[in-house]
């Protein structure tokens, strides 16, 4: 029996359900986090574009989308003004200097400093050491003074606990029910969105209505990145009145073990630790039903804010300062697969999701979605005594009142979100499908990038590690495994898959984390693109809201601390980034600054070299054997008469050319990927040989993508360009005349051919004229980005082969690449 002092009473798990199965285990400081989705806004006339431009060519292409609003959404009822404008108004009205309650910004500073890295103790023992009490001067001389201090900064919603009551199925001596009591710490969801909301800092990247995206002006190609731009906003706005604003909430919990990433909290609010006890008053066959009970009980206590909220909307001022009639309904649930399975209260040999049965989820087909009202009335029935078949046909667990029970327009089996990580990456990809190809290729497999030593000595696998070796995996085995085992897309898999059973491969495919992947067209569909729903956040920011935390209390009574910790981080990010004016003259120094130590310099536009060349005045017979450019000679003079026609000096053998390692090449942005340019690193390194104790280095001789035609039109496209490896980067001396254009001599591949059919990868070769390869000089400047880098063991594979596939997976911007030119 789980009780406190505001709910009802729970039913011990000591009848008919008991003993469950003990699948599932509470690891320490397990916390749900919310996460409210902050998009781009979509325009608010029907079908527009956001920018198009006119190419040099004459022809014009759109760096926009195209959007369609579905819903009279998002209205502003009237001008408010938001907590961090108060707080900035209060500031600038008040008495007190803009440093307060610190002395200065020095003070400020080292405040910032002492609550980010060092805990109660390690801050204790700092304030107390000689040299800063006697040469700091600070104006708090313990840790109870600063803390004071730090507590009087505006913060985010308040912590709150509250104590539950837990009656086991055990008796003591004396025969009385023995009985935990937990803690559960949390603060109001609805104030957490109303923080998010109405943060200024969000204010450019807020949506506020739902809309469709389209590639094309004619709505032929629709785009579904962002949760504004997916179906489940669209579908649910027509559920609430006209005008009303959605704040989609993506609720995570994790208790897994971490490992470090980079991720970002700045959308994400913590809003409970939620309590991991052994539950010792129940006997060991009633623990895990326990402990999946007192979850959701601790979980529906949480999130009950959520449901009046979600029924009736709450007025919020919102970032851009006005206010709206706000919705706050859970749309995503994000974790692990026992996770979820334990919130959809079924068991871990089914699927949260569906109701395909435990023996078939192997056979890819569609099964009937899991329904919240359905579900809710089986397992009522299962706690007044019924025995419904259909608990035990949809392989449900005892837990009678899930805590999303009453959440209003959300269905939970829906908002189970593709798990990149676990699923695919770590469960098909590296459990399964390299397993299945190491077995049907070679014994001995060839070391790919960044595996040096093959795959089979990596005993932890990061997030990165899975994303490299997918990049190669289908030019790898292409033309080594049985066509059929290349089918790629999942539908395809499941009509071949066959071939690894007729090897001796594979004996079944029930596997659940394949089974998963069927889901994920739907989940796309209905919340955007998967990547926005990773675990590798939540497990991230596990390390922020929990270890951290722990770590940084005294390890007694440590979960007021963990939240007061949290609460003291909130307080500095808010008054760092929004209650002081940025200094813009910082940003502009600091880029200055790094300009002057950069080790390199701006030859172009988009190409970078470095300041001087790795090998000065080299001659060209050095460049036609180091490099192995036969024809440097005559492609040069075929450069020269096209491009500088008015220079009548013939290079011969006598001249000398600055020589360099690599060019970087600076892509602008693909949107369809993301903001960030792009950065290919190209090579032309001829072999180094070792010397005493200094090893050698092998030759690296890059493929790249060559411009053959405008290239303003052509950014985003394979139309009008060509696959060259790059053997040498140079400059013209001086007495060619002052040309500040880099150059490279390339050789040719043949254009892009027919995708080979199993694979569907482009494949090209070696191009030849009069039975030497076809090489040029051109501009680096024509250089748009390294297409493929794959070596074998020995040797460099380039000069090995002469055909090739072309690895559209090579990165992001290549695939992206590939799929709009397949469209052409």
């Amino acid at each position: 029996m789980i009780e406190d002092n505001d709910t009802e009473n729970l039913d011990t798990p000591n009848g008919p359900d008991s003993p469950p199965s003990a699948d599932f285990s509470n690891h320490d400081h397990p916390h749900p986090s919310a996460d409210m989705d902050n998009n781009p806004a979509p325009r608010k006339t029907p079908c527009v574009t956001v920018e198009e431009a006119e190419d040099d060519d004459g022809t014009f292409s759109y760096t926009g989308r195209f959007f369609d609003p579905q819903a009279d959404a998002g209205w502003a009822l009237y001008e408010g003004e938001t907590k961090f404008e108060g707080y900035k108004r209060d500031q600038e009205e008040g008495s007190e200097h803009p440093w307060s309650p610190f002395e200065d910004a020095e003070e400020w500073d080292l405040a910032q400093w002492l609550v980010k890295n060092l805990g109660q103790t390690r801050t204790d023992e700092f304030l107390k050491l000689p040299i800063t009490q006697n040469r700091t001067k600070v104006s708090f001389h313990n840790n109870r003074a600063f803390l004071q201090k730090v507590n009087g900064l505006p913060h985010g919603p308040e912590w709150s606990c509250r104590k539950v009551t837990v009656r086991g199925n055990l008796d003591d001596e004396n025969g009385v029910p023995l009985q935990d009591e937990v803690e559960l710490w949390s603060r109001d969801p609805v104030e957490c969105v109303k923080e998010l909301i109405g943060n200024p800092f969000f204010k450019e990247d807020m949506a506020y209505s739902p809309a469709r995206a389209y590639a094309d002006h004619a709505g032929q190609h629709r785009v579904i990145d962002e949760m504004w731009m997916a179906d489940w906003w669209g579908e649910t706005q027509k559920a609430l009145p006209k005008g009303a604003t959605i704040a989609p909430i993506i609720l995570s919990s994790d208790k897994t073990c971490l490992s470090q990433r980079q991720a970002s909290a700045r959308a994400t609010v913590l809003i409970g630790y939620l309590p991991a006890v052994k539950l010792d008053c129940f006997s060991s066959d009633a623990h895990s039903l326990a402990g999946y009970r007192l979850f959701h009980h601790c979980m529906a206590l949480l999130l009950h804010p959520l449901i009046a909220a979600g029924q009736n909307g709450v007025e919020m001022v919102c970032a851009d300062s006005l206010v709206r009639h706000v919705y706050p309904i859970l749309a995503a649930y994000v974790a692990d697969f026992p996770e979820q399975c334990l919130v959809a209260c079924c068991k871990e040999n089914r699927c949260p999701k569906c109701l395909v049965a435990a023996d078939e989820r192997g056979n890819g087909f569609e099964s009937v979605m899991r329904d919240p009202e359905s579900t809710k009335e089986i397992l009522e029935r299962r706690k007044n005594g019924q025995h419904p078949p259909e608990f035990e046909e949809n392989g449900l667990r005892a837990i009678y009142k899930p805590f999303w029970a009453d959440l209003p327009h959300a269905n939970i089996f829906l908002a189970f979100t593709p798990n990149l990580l676990h699923q695919l990456h770590k469960g098909v990809f590296k459990d399964h499908l390299v397993k299945w190809c190491i077995d049907i290729a070679i014994p001995d497999y060839p070391g790919l990038r960044h595996f040096k030593k093959g795959i089979s000595t990596v005993k932890q696998w990061t997030g990165s590690e899975h994303k490299e070796m997918q990049r190669v995996f289908v030019g790898l085995l292409s033309g080594a495994v049985p066509s059929h085992v290349l089918a790629t897309a999942l539908g395809v898999f499941h009509a071949n898959k066959d071939v690894l059973t007729e090897l001796a491969i594979r004996e079944h495919f029930n596997i659940p984390k394949l089974h998963q992947l069927t889901h994920y067209v739907q989940s796309i569909m209905l919340f955007g693109a998967a990547d926005g729903f990773n675990t590798e956040l939540p497990e991230r920011l596990h390390i922020d809201f929990a270890k951290d935390a722990y770590r940084a209390s005294n390890k007694r009574d440590y979960e007021e601390q963990m939240a007061l910790w949290l609460q003291r981080q909130e307080a500095v990010f808010l008054r760092e980034h929004h209650l002081f004016d940025s200094d813009s003259d910082s940003d502009t120094d600091l880029e200055e600054v790094e300009a002057a130590s950069s080790n390199t310099t701006t030859i172009h536009t988009g190409h970078t070299l470095a300041k001087a060349p790795a090998h000065p005045h080299q001659t060209v017979e050095k460049i036609v054997t180091a490099h192995g450019a036969t024809d440097f000679l005559p492609a040069l003079q075929s450069f020269l008469r096209k491009n500088l026609p008015h220079i009548n000096i013939i290079p011969g053998i006598q001249d000398h050319f600055d020589v360099y390692r690599q060019v970087v090449i600076e892509a602008p942005p693909d949107r369809r990927v993301g903001d960030t340019p792009k950065r290919w690193h190209v090579r032309a390194r001829p072999e180094v040989v070792a010397s005493g104790r200094k090893p050698g280095c092998p030759a690296r001789f890059d493929m790249a993508l060559i411009s053959d035609g405008p290239r303003s039109s052509r950014l985003h496209t394979l139309d009008g360009v060509r696959v060259a490896q790059v053997r040498a980067i140079f400059t013209l001396p001086r007495q060619f005349g002052i040309y500040s254009r880099a150059l490279a001599y390339i050789e040719w591949f043949t254009p892009f051919r027919q995708p080979d059919p199993s694979s569907r990868l482009q494949q090209v070769s070696r191009s030849t004229r009069q039975l030497r390869r076809n090489a040029a000089v051109i501009h680096v400047d024509e250089i748009m980005g390294q297409s493929v880098d794959v070596t074998l063991r020995r040797g460099n594979a380039y000069e090995v082969v002469n055909d090739f596939y072309f690895n559209e997976f090579i990165d992001s911007e290549m695939f992206s690449v590939s799929v709009i030119n397949s469209r052409l």
